[in-house]
């Protein structure tokens, strides 16, 4: 659509999505030119948050609003949250974030920083069974995220929680657990093992 007059439902349609973001790339595509978009900011109708990135002024608040921005500015196409901001999005175990986790491909470590974000690099591609989507955001399956929580040092209670109430509610399996952390560290690989044991079949 770049050319053409701005389409503002297309643009509204695109931050409600996104809990009221969008990226200055997504208003392009709607027909919005970088003069347009810098008058609405100026004039307080769009937002401002980073290089980039926008909010519609009036858009409701969310609880995980901060997490989508954080995405967004990382890059939706090559980001996903992870790690313990993972598990609060899919809300397994009782890890409460202190940073907002992002995973990208080694390729592109060098975003710019992002205050609050805690950037994870993985040299292997996130394959279509490493991620899902939750509440409009791309988000590391929960078998990744236990593994990658596991790895990083998250309470061993907390990894056991995540497992059981992650089979519990059909997110992941036994066997697909069993199987992704025969790829990790030994200690990983034993922690997630003994959990699985504990819990009753």
């Amino acid at each position: 659509m770049r050319g053409r007059h701005p389409n503002h439902r297309l643009l509204f349609e695109t931050a409600a999505d996104q809990l009221g973001y969008f990226t200055a790339a997504q208003a392009q595509d709607c027909g919005f030119t970088w003069n347009l978009l810098s008058h609405h900011a100026r004039s307080g109708r769009f937002i401002r948050i980073r290089r980039g990135l926008y909010r519609l002024r009036d858009y409701p608040s969310s609880p995980r609003e901060e997490v989508m921005a954080a995405w967004l500015a990382a890059g939706r196409d090559v980001a996903a949250v992870s790690h313990a901001s993972a598990l609060d999005l899919l809300d397994l175990s009782d890890v409460i974030p202190d940073t907002i986790h992002l995973t990208v491909p080694r390729s592109k470590r060098h975003l710019p920083s992002l205050p609050g974000v805690t950037i994870h690099t993985t040299t292997k591609p996130l394959g279509s069974r490493d991620v899902i989507t939750r509440s409009g955001i791309r988000a590391t399956s929960a078998t990744r995220t236990i593994l990658d929580t596991a790895e990083a040092g998250v309470a061993p209670e907390q990894i056991e929680l995540a497992i059981e109430q992650a089979i519990e509610r059909g997110l992941t399996t036994r066997q697909q657990l069993d199987a992704a952390a025969g790829g990790r560290t030994r200690r990983v690989t034993t922690l997630v093992r003994d959990a699985l044991q504990k819990i009753p079949p």
